[in-house]
C-alpha cells in the first residue's frame, strides 16, 4: 500500500515534495489549479503554451514549488501558517486531489 501523499500551502505557495512531483508530474513544468466546490485540483499541463503555474524547481532534492498567491487569495487561503493536505490521484479528472482544501 502507497502512503498517503501530501503537499503543503504556505503562503501562497505551494510545496510538493520529489515523490509526489515525480509520482503525477514527471517532466513537467506547468500545472493548472483548479477549485472544484470544496476541493483543489491540481492538473498537469502537456504543453507549456496552454498557461498554468510554474512547477518551479526548489532546492537539490528535487522539490518542487508553485508560487499562486493570486489564486489562493481569491479563494481565501492568504492564511501565514503552512497547510499540509493529504492529495490522491483522481483518474476520472486527471487531477490530483486535495479534498476538502476550501
Amino acid at each position: 500500500m502507497t502512503p498517503p501523499q501530501t503537499v503543503m500551502l504556505r503562503r501562497g505557495s505551494l510545496y510538493l515534495s520529489r515523490a509526489v512531483y515525480e509520482r503525477y508530474f514527471d517532466g513537467l513544468d506547468t500545472i493548472v489549479l483548479i477549485r472544484r466546490d470544496s476541493d483543489l485540483l491540481i492538473v498537469p499541463v502537456r504543453h507549456a503554451a496552454a498557461g498554468g503555474y510554474l512547477l518551479k524547481l526548489r532546492n537539490v532534492a528535487g522539490d518542487r514549488v508553485v508560487n499562486a498567491p493570486d489564486f489562493f487569495r481569491a479563494h481565501g487561503l492568504e492564511d501565514e501558517a503552512p497547510r499540509n493536505f493529504d492529495v490522491a490521484w483522481d483518474s476520472q479528472r486527471a487531477a490530483l486531489i486535495a479534498r476538502h482544501a476550501f
